[in-house]
């Protein structure tokens, strides 16, 4: 019997390692990517990137993923006790809580600029928790990717009824919403939106029912209320 040849990983065809690839998360994809040129193509194919999801905010700023035209569903879902701290009104915040705030309170919007940029097919976006996205960057992705078909959102604190105005006026093709937890989101937005979009499933669990943002009261304001006038 002859003894069996050991084949090296580089001899697969590019369909067979695109398929290996597929198996490993991020990080081991991009480990095994910087073991030579060859591996490297491979994991710069948008064909292994239909896909992503992402547990922090700091993995957003790692180099371990692809941004192509090739992708098709998102996820930002974090679940961390800063969360909290992030759904604090701005003017309520602290010193720490501002600055705990400051180190991450652009990457989602300027991530999701520069998805607007790359991914014109995307058809899927879940963000979870993500306090600091604003309506302008949501509004932006509705008119830059005309085929998103579902976009779930929970714990936005700054999503407002801007948000669903851009629904009704850039978001032909979606099917599906989630505003979850959307303390600024109110029932009079619902409805017209309902209105506007009779097809789309619509969901927002506890949204309108919540105390929205409130603006500070000028010094002095509530003491005068008291005064006899």
């Amino acid at each position: 019997v002859r003894p069996l040849r050991a084949m090296h990983i580089t001899q697969l065809n590019r369909e067979c390692l695109l398929h290996l690839f597929s198996f490993l998360d991020k990080d081991s994809r991009k480990n095994l990517a910087s073991t030579c040129p060859q591996l490297q193509d491979v994991f710069e194919d948008p064909a292994l990137w239909p896909l992503l999801h992402f547990r922090s905010l700091l993995e957003l700023k790692k180099d371990n993923f692809l941004l192509s035209p090739a992708l098709r569903s998102l996820s930002i879902c974090w679940h961390s006790s800063r969360v909290q701290v992030c759904s604090i009104e701005d003017w309520l915040k602290s010193a720490l809580q501002r600055s705990i705030c400051s180190r991450h309170e652009s990457l989602v919007n300027d991530f999701l600029l520069r998805v607007c940029d790359r991914c014109p097919n995307l058809a899927s976006v879940t963000l979870s928790g993500c306090g600091h996205v604003t309506d302008d960057c949501l509004a932006r992705l509705l008119r830059c990717c005309p085929r998103l078909r579902a976009l779930r959102l929970e714990n936005c604190a700054r999503v407002t009824n801007r948000t669903l105005a851009a629904v009704a006026a850039h978001g032909r093709a979606l099917q599906t919403l989630h505003v979850d937890f959307c303390r600024n989101v109110s029932a009079a937005g619902l409805r017209r939106l309902r209105a506007a979009c009779p097809r789309l499933v619509l969901r927002a669990e506890h949204s309108a029912a919540m105390i929205p943002d409130q603006l500070p009261s000028a010094p002095g304001t509530a003491l005068r209320k008291l005064l006899p006038r």
